[in-house]
């Protein structure tokens, strides 16, 4: 094999994989929320999923993509994980669609003629559309063109080498060379992350005599279990969900690869007798294309009645202890990619927090800040907090739309708020000081007042969406105007001798410290329910919700 024809090798193949990426984030950033609204109203049921799953697939050429948004809606709780398997059945059927598009445009088309026009409409789309819609659909058309660029490119080389390197010879070891060409279909998805380039690969290599169709198939069922190495390095240090839905995508993708492994004469002289009857086409990338579509289904068909069982063992199998409280729920890193997915975990995350947040600070005023478990909930808030930062920063890494920008920094700002409360409530614990009621005499209710105030503003900021959160802009200026009547009683005290001057000073910072982490607390809370589009909703008439305490503040 000489330095040119190596070269020309490897040139082909860097245009495939670059022209397959460009194309599969260039239609799912396009798809955008078309995709989240698809999949969140047409997933019904596993039947629609099924459906919905397959023209999703087609439309993005990922079904990666398609399984990240999966995950994105079990962890939101907008699809049940029923429903999740409908549309990762329909996932693989759909992502047979790229087989399609080789065989009939790839081999039958001039190849440089179909995509220089498209690379050139692409850059221009991509040249004056910014982060526009159209600057994504030109990504996705100057994909298209490399991609068959690199198919070309490859035709070419494999035909060079074919004479030194001929796989057909294999074919002599009967049905024990097929391991090896099932080996080398899941080593070429291993290696390139993505079935669809691989299964392209493999119809290329096919076409151009370096294997023939037995070879060809087993390299093909071998893209089908190659596929799951990408669920399953994304399942490390995944949520619950996210491992649910990745390891049902491999089961799946692993019986279907053993049924069509057994049944692969069968099924590749099904389908060559079947064309030959109809006159069609016999080309060997047009037969591998179907089988392997007909696998796919056939495995669907195999698998959809024990669906509900399949459901069933990952739920026990899988986290059927919960949520450790430490660890997040909803944030997953293979949602990232997905910028509008990410926001609604971050959202559901944020709240999670806040609500972990307010529980502590009502144990701590319903105990006079007398618990002992207060530095295991502080450590694990932190945790969350942390790692809610970290995936926002990993987020900003991503293409984000103004509006998405916009709702990271408010997220945060928000967690400052939740952090800040945290550090307030374990300094309270840590130093011991409880409300002291004796030292105020007859006016020892104003304690009461006040401690039954943040409890109220507190419960309300749990409940974004209640009658009465219309209100919390009101609700803290009591909390705050019965702190300032307390602290004049408390400063007056300590004047006239009542009280000790370290004792009042004690008491003080203690309802100081109580009255900023219930502050902090409802802006968090406030700020949050901004951050969720149609959040003016909640409290009809009242205008914008995220400038309601700026009357009081």
């Amino acid at each position: 094999m000489t330095f040119t024809l190596l070269a020309n090798l490897l040139g082909g193949l860097g245009l495939f994989l670059i022209g397959m990426r460009l194309m599969t984030q260039g239609l799912r950033h396009a798809a955008g929320h078309s995709l989240r609204r698809l999949l969140g109203e047409w997933t019904k049921n596993p039947g629609r999923g099924l459906i919905s799953g397959f023209f999703i697939t087609a439309l993005v050429q990922s079904s990666s993509a398609v399984t990240v948004a999966v995950i994105g809606f079990v962890n939101a709780g907008l699809l049940t994980l029923t429903q999740s398997i409908g549309v990762i059945y329909g996932s693989n059927i759909g992502t047979t669609v790229t087989g399609w598009i080789v065989a009939t445009a790839g081999f039958n088309v001039n190849i440089k003629g179909l995509a220089l026009p498209l690379i050139a409409c692409g850059a221009i789309l991509r040249l004056t559309g910014s982060i526009s819609k159209r600057a994504y659909f030109g990504d996705a058309l100057a994909g298209f063109g490399l991609f068959f660029l690199g198919i070309s490119t490859l035709q070419q080389s494999f035909k060079g080498i074919e004479s030194t390197l001929d796989l057909s010879t294999f074919a002599s070891t009967g049905f024990i060379s097929l391991p090896i060409f099932l080996g080398i279909g899941i080593i070429l998805t291993l290696l390139m992350q993505s079935s669809s380039a691989a299964m392209a690969l493999v119809l290329t290599a096919t076409i151009s005599g370096l294997m023939d169709l037995n070879q060809g198939a087993a390299a093909v069922i071998g893209t089908n279990i190659g596929t799951t190495s990408t669920a399953a390095l994304s399942v490390i240090g995944a949520t619950i969900n996210a491992k649910r839905v990745a390891i049902g995508h491999i089961i799946f993708n692993t019986v279907t690869a053993l049924v069509a492994l057994l049944i692969l004469p069968i099924l590749l002289n099904a389908i060559i007798f079947t064309t030959q009857s109809l006159g069609m086409t016999g080309e060997p990338a047009f037969v591998l294309a179907i089988f392997h579509t007909l696998f796919n289904i056939l495995g669907v068909v195999i698998l959809w009645p024990f669906t509900k069982r399949l459901v069933t063992f990952l739920e026990r199998s899988i986290g059927r202890k919960g949520y450790e409280k430490d660890r997040p729920k909803y944030l997953d890193k293979n949602v990232v990619n997905s910028p509008s997915l990410a926001v609604d975990a971050l959202n559901l995350e944020l709240e999670r927090i806040g609500v972990e947040t307010r529980s502590i600070m009502r144990k701590g005023l319903n105990s006079n800040f007398n618990y002992a478990a207060l530095n295991s909930d502080k450590d694990s808030l932190e945790n969350l907090i942390e790692a809610s930062r970290t995936f926002c920063a990993k987020m900003q890494s991503q293409p984000l739309t103004e509006i998405q920008g916009q709702q990271i920094a408010t997220a945060l700002r928000i967690l400052q708020y939740y952090r800040t409360s945290g550090t307030l409530s374990a300094s309270l614990a840590k130093k011991g000081v409880a409300p002291d009621t004796a030292s105020l005499g007859p006016d020892s209710d104003l304690i009461t007042v006040f401690i039954n105030s943040c409890l109220g503003v507190l419960n309300t900021a749990d409940n974004p969406c209640s009658a009465e959160f219309c209100q919390i802009d009101n609700m803290i200026a009591d909390m705050l105007s019965a702190y300032h009547d307390l602290k004049a009683k408390l400063l007056s005290a300590g004047g006239r001798g009542i009280i000790q001057v370290p004792d009042m000073v004690d008491q003080l910072e203690l309802f100081s410290k109580i009255r900023r982490i219930a502050k902090q607390s409802a802006k968090g809370s406030i700020y949050l329910m901004a951050m969720k589009p149609g959040s003016g909703a909640c409290c009809p008439g009242t205008g914008s919700i995220k400038f309601a305490w700026n009357r009081h503040w």
